[in-house]
C-alpha cells in the first residue's frame, strides 16, 4: 500500500527486501532482492533514491546509517534503533515522562534472580524481534520465569507485570522535520489469542480523556526521538 500510494503521487519506487515474493517488491518499479545489510544493494538503493524510509521497525539500524551517507533517510537510524528494543523503548518513555507498566530488564542470570516478586505474575518478552504474541511467555511463578527465559534462549528480555487492562488503544502520528505533528483518530484494538484481530475507529470509541492522554504521550515519544515520519504507539 505504501508503494502504491507513492506511485499514485508520481514517485518512482525502489524496494529492498530479501524475499523474492515481497508484496511491496512485486508492485514496485524496482525490487532489489538482497539482504538488508548487503553492501552492493544498499549502495544501489542510495544511488537510485532521493529519500529512503522503512515500513517496519526491524530493518537493521546499521543499514539505515549506511544509506544516510548517500541520501536522505527518515526516520533516522537512531530513532529506529530505539523502537527495535523493548528495554531501550521503556527507558526512552521514562525520559519523556510517559509511564509504562512496572517491569524489569533481564539480560543475565543475576538480573533474573533479582526480579522482584511484585512483578509476578507477568509477561516475559524478548527485548528484540517479538510481536503479536511471538517471543512472549506468561509466567506466574519464579520457576516459570526461569523456565521461560531459558526457553527463549536466554536472550535479553523484559518482564512486565501483568495488569488488568480494559482495552488497548493506539495512536498514529505523523511528525515533520520542523517538529509539527498531526494524528489520526485514536484506534481501539481487539485481540484474539494475543494477536490483533480488529481495529475500531469511530467517535468516542475511547473515552475522551484517555484519547487525549494517548495522543499527548505519543507526541512526547516522537519529539524525544526527533522523529520524522509516521509512527504508531500502543497503550
Amino acid at each position: 500500500m505504501f508503494v502504491q500510494a507513492a506511485q499514485a503521487m508520481g514517485y518512482f519506487t525502489v524496494v529492498l527486501d530479501p524475499d523474492p515474493a515481497s508484496p511491496a517488491g512485486v508492485v514496485s518499479h524496482q525490487h532489489l532482492c538482497a539482504g538488508y545489510l548487503d553492501e552492493a544493494a544498499l549502495a544501489e538503493l542510495a544511488e537510485r533514491c532521493d529519500a529512503v524510509t522503512t515500513e517496519f521497525e526491524n530493518v537493521p539500524a546499521q543499514a539505515l546509517r549506511r544509506l544516510a551517507a548517500g541520501c536522505r533517510v527518515v526516520p533516522a537510524a537512531d530513532a529506529v534503533a530505539v523502537s527495535q528494543d523493548r528495554a531501550r523503548e521503556k527507558a526512552h518513555f521514562a525520559a519523556c515522562g510517559v509511564r509504562c507498566a512496572p517491569h524489569a530488564v533481564i539480560e543475565t542470570e543475576a538480573e533474573l534472580a533479582a526480579v522482584p516478586d511484585a512483578l509476578l505474575p507477568g509477561i516475559l518478552k524478548t527485548a528484540r524481534l517479538g510481536y503479536d504474541g511471538k517471543g512472549q511467555r506468561r509466567v506466574a511463578t519464579r520457576a516459570e520465569l526461569i523456565e521461560a527465559w531459558t526457553a527463549l534462549g536466554g536472550v535479553p528480555c523484559v518482564l512486565e507485570q501483568m495488569l488488568p487492562l480494559a482495552a488497548e488503544c493506539s495512536v498514529i502520528v505523523a511528525r515533520g522535520a520542523n517538529g509539527s505533528a498531526v494524528h489520526f483518530p485514536v484506534q481501539r484494538n481487539l485481540h484474539r489469542n494475543g494477536i490483533l484481530a480488529v481495529t475500531e475507529v469511530f467517535e468516542q470509541n475511547v473515552p475522551q480523556a484517555i484519547a487525549e492522554q494517548a495522543v499527548e504521550a505519543t507526541k512526547k515519544i516522537a519529539s524525544g526521538l526527533n522523529y520524522v515520519g509516521v509512527m504508531c504507539a500502543e497503550f
